[in-house]
């Protein structure tokens, strides 16, 4: 068997954690190579990575997407590549689950240019892709023998689809273009460097920080893990030895389950796993088990050198001399983190040591290349950018000046929601990462007024906020949609004065109102997105009690009130929430409620105490009031339980009210 030796090496992804090792062991090992690295610098991408490599005569780096063909081209030509060596990829499978489309673009579209400019420039003598364990699918439990490389494919989540179907793109250019392609599929892999959305990183950090580790499913799912450098050494030997037209599998036949690497890592922190790991909800889709057959890798000369305790120890060693490396990850150490996917990726920077600042990474050395669009003068590029609907309402004006108080940049849209074409206009012009939709029809001056107005209250805030919903989803971006709980009323199983509040997952059961039943049915229709964050809001107070749409504003100068306990959304301590919200990209129905009810009385009683003490007020009856109303009002209580548990600071009503409503406005 031949050795094949590259002059000019491509790297995708190289600022990637895999990618990283590989390129700093060949740029350290072989002088002679000269290696020039590609990488849009992606959420989990970081130019640190690459220090060791630093100062090498043979590194290059040239920021940019394997996306475009014109850069791809002009690298390929202008370096006189020869071998490319292809990681760049988004492969978080629980990012798949949310924003499939941009795997489809990353994984297949970009592999796809890389293969097509091969082809075109006819100079490449090795293209090495870099696949996953995941496209064999699932391995039976009980199965002694591994997936070969001869098995069938059979991906079953997002993620692992999108890698075979690039797979099938390499196979395809191999045989009918003649590219000299070899494919590897590998085990998962650990150690320094690893963004932490992964398992073995997320554990540690989590660990670090002395918060529970968090197990999808009963922890029973079963991985293989393998150092990096160990796999690093993999691609070296692949590269040079490799067969074209061949795969290999990079694996390990030493398999552990999920629980067990909780309990490893709490044994190496001292810490007891009984009190430190607590089980969450698994994954839409877990596989069990995936199990390869490395013998073939192993006859070309390779095996596994590091052993488990043994990496797992360096690994920990790394990360607690650099728990900052990654700057905030407190996103990924969710338990189904939903990290952010920018086209263009975000430049880490600003997170790196004074040390990589003072010495300006990208321009120093005088191989590093930046392609002129992204000079190194130019301004990063910030990780947000907010697309806000409603801006002449109550909440989408808060929202602005909230994003203005965080330096988060923001526009309001201009197009209306009914109108397809004028939000496809707002999303190319603005590019948003997020979309709130704070719009709606609730009435002038009150929900009356949808009584007779019910094609205006349909167009708005049924046909437009699905439109929306489309749109956002076409184009891969979460939006935040600010619903309402009015849609429930206290009932036989939810008596008022209970404390059995209605969940996220119960039925709608108030149709007193036309808005509220335009709320309920446009909240059935959206679960079938599943880019929507959807936020119950009611009876919503905040600190600006001149605001004539505040509920405490509005019962002050009622004449008579009714006096029944509610749920409600303190704004000033929830709207913050839900941004934090939109960055943990979070989806689903949630209850966006302080936990607790509140009582019109109790709250004129503290507006008495605290602002006007010569206050007064008078009460009337459910009867009463609907002499004076045209359509019936909701009184529930909302179970807050599941917003409390993913924000544990989050005040209950009473408190809420005093902090952040009734103190700031005390007159008395």
């Amino acid at each position: 068997m031949g050795s094949y030796t590259p002059k000019n090496i491509l790297i995708t992804g190289a600022a990637g954690f895999i990618a990283s090792h590989v390129a700093n062991r060949l740029i350290r090992s072989y002088p002679d190579y000269n290696i020039v690295v590609l990488d849009k610098l992606d959420y989990c991408s970081n130019l640190k990575n690459l220090l060791p490599s630093k100062s090498s005569p043979n590194f290059k780096f040239v920021k940019g997407d394997i996306g475009s063909a014109d850069l791809v081209n002009y690298l390929l030509i202008t370096e006189s590549i020869d071998t490319i060596m292809h990681f760049a990829a988004q492969t978080h499978v629980d990012n798949s689950f949310g924003n499939s489309f941009e795997f489809t673009k990353n994984n297949i579209y970009g592999t796809h240019v890389l293969l097509e400019a091969c082809k075109v420039t006819g100079q490449i003598k090795r293209f090495i892709h870099v696949s996953t364990d995941e496209v064999y699918g699932e391995t039976d439990e009980d199965a002694v023998v591994g997936n070969h490389e001869a098995s069938q494919l059979l991906p079953t989540n997002p993620y692992s689809a999108t890698k075979a179907g690039a797979e099938m793109l390499v196979m395809a250019y191999g045989r009918s273009y003649g590219l000299p392609v070899i494919t590897t599929r590998g085990n998962n892999v650990y150690g320094p460097n690893q963004f932490p959305e992964k398992l073995i990183p997320k554990f540690i950090l989590l660990a670090m920080q002395g918060k529970p580790l968090p197990i999808h499913g009963d922890g029973s799912n079963v991985r293989s893990y393998l150092y990096c450098e160990d796999v690093a050494e993999a691609f070296e030997l692949i590269l040079h030895k490799g067969e074209i037209g061949h795969v290999y599998n990079i694996g390990t036949k030493r398999e552990r389950r999920v629980i067990d690497v909780a309990e490893d890592i709490c044994r190496l922190f001292s810490i007891d796993p009984e009190t430190n790991i607590k089980f969450v909800e698994n994954r839409p889709f877990n596989d069990q088990r995936y199990f390869l057959d490395d013998e073939k890798l192993k006859i070309l000369g390779w095996s596994e050198r590091t052993q488990w305790q043994d990496g797992l120890k360096k690994t920990i060693e790394w990360y607690t001399q650099n728990p900052d490396w990654w700057g905030d990850v407190s996103g990924a150490l969710l338990p189904h983190p939903r990290m952010l996917m920018m086209p263009g990726g975000i430049e880490r920077q600003s997170e790196e040591s004074e040390e990589v600042k003072s010495e300006s990474f990208v321009s120093s050395n005088p191989r590093m290349l930046v392609p002129p669009s992204k000079a190194s003068g130019t301004p990063l590029k910030p990780p947000y950018k907010f697309l806000i609907y409603g801006r002449t309402g109550w909440i989408g004006g808060v929202l602005g000046k909230l994003c203005e108080k965080q330096g988060i940049p923001y526009e309001y849209g201009k197009g209306r929601l009914e109108d397809r074409s004028s939000l496809l206009a707002d999303i190319q012009n603005v590019k948003p990462t997020h979309v709130f939709n704070a719009a709606g029809v609730t009435g002038r001056p009150n929900v009356d007024w949808c009584e007779s107005h019910k094609a205006e209250t349909i167009r708005v805030n049924v046909a437009g906020t699905l439109t929306l919903a489309d749109v956002c989803r076409q184009h891969g971006l979460l939006m935040m949609n600010f619903a309402t709980g009015c849609i429930f009323e206290y009932d036989a199983k939810h008596p008022e004065g209970s404390g059995i509040g209605f969940k996220e997952e119960d039925t709608p059961n108030f149709h007193g109102s036309f808005y509220s039943k335009t709320k309920a049915m446009v909240e059935e229709l959206l679960k079938e997105f599943d880019n929507v964050c959807t936020l119950r809001v009611r009876m919503p107070i905040s600190s600006d009690l001149n605001n004539p749409r505040n509920f405490i504003t509005k019962i002050s100068r009622y004449n008579k009130v009714v006096n029944i306990p509610n749920s409600m959304t303190i704004l000033d301590e929830l709207l913050p929430i839900s941004i934090d919200m939109a960055k943990r990209n979070l989806r689903g129905i949630w209850n966006f409620t302080n936990p607790g009810v509140v009582s019109h009385n109790e709250i004129l009683e503290m507006y008495k105490k605290y602002i006007d003490p010569k206050f007064t007020w008078a009460n009337f009856t459910l009867e009463e009031q609907a002499k004076v109303i045209v359509a019936a009002r909701s009184n529930n209580e909302m179970d807050a339980s599941k917003l409390k548990k993913e924000f544990p600071e989050l005040l209950p009503i009473k408190e809420s009210l005093i902090k952040y409503v009734f103190e700031p406005n005390k007159k008395v």
